[in-house]
Parts: C-alpha cells; structure tokens; sequence
C-alpha cells in the first residue's frame, strides 16, 4: 500500500477533519466573560459597582471611564443577575443613578454591607440597577 490517500478515502478524512473541529470548539475554553462600562460621552466618568455575593451587599469604586471608552470591572462569568451601578460625569457635572442605596467613600473604596452607612463613616449615594438577564457577560453605556 503507498502513502498516498486514494480518492475512495478522501470523504471518509474530510469527514474524521470536520468533526475533529467540531470537538475542538466544543472543548475549547469559554469565551472571555466580564462586567464591563463604556462612557458614551464626552466627558469622563466617575463609576461605583453595588452587588451581591451570595452572602452580602457590597460596594466599590471608583473606577474613572474615559471619554469613548470601556473598562471591565469584574473579569469572571457573572454569578448574580443584578449589578448597580453609579456614576457622575467629570467636569460637567450630573449623575447617573438611581433607588438602591449603598455605601460609598472619597476615592477608591471596597465597603461591605449597604447598611448604617453614615454610622460607619461613609456616604450614601443611590445606585441604578442593571439586569444582566442571567448573562455571564455584560456591558452596560452610560450615555447623554
């Protein structure tokens, strides 16, 4: 037998190649999942994350979004379905926020718990909240 593929042969390794890759999609690893921002504005942004663990409330920030671009705050497939967000425009004023209260401070923070917040020395600022729908990754814009 010589080492060259008879024509009879060839469907069947077209066949073996196709569902090698078949396999190979389908064991390879998931698509990149985040929690990302992107600032639709002019103007930069100044960005809080409120959230839930399983366990507890939490909060932190800030995070600053520049003018036309994106920033991930959370690199893993998300496990809630809601995120709450808050964010103030950077020399021009306005916010972006909501209903949901939760626990902030001057520059960068991480706070647990949404409770007693002026008690333990922070401010209370109301958050807006995000659906994600159950999706592992998402972006929200924050826009004019």
């Amino acid at each position: 037998m010589s080492g060259h593929l008879s024509p009879a042969g060839f469907p069947a390794l077209l066949l073996a190649f196709v569902l090698a890759q078949f396999w190979a999609v389908l064991g390879a690893a998931p698509a990149h999942a985040a929690f990302s921002v992107c600032n639709k504005t002019a103007h930069a942004a100044s960005v809080a994350l409120g959230y839930y663990d399983g366990r507890e409330w939490s909060s932190s920030g800030w995070w600053t979004v520049q003018a036309g671009r994106c920033t991930r705050f959370i690199n893993d497939p998300l496990p809630a379905r809601y995120y709450y967000l808050y964010a103030t425009h950077h020399e021009v004023g306005g916010a972006w926020d909501g209903d949901r209260s939760f626990c902030v401070a001057e520059g960068q923070f991480a706070i647990q718990g949404r409770g007693d917040c002026t008690v333990r020395g922070y401010q209370v600022k109301k958050f807006f909240q995000v659906d994600t729908g159950q999706s592992p990754d998402w972006t929200e814009n924050l826009a004019d």
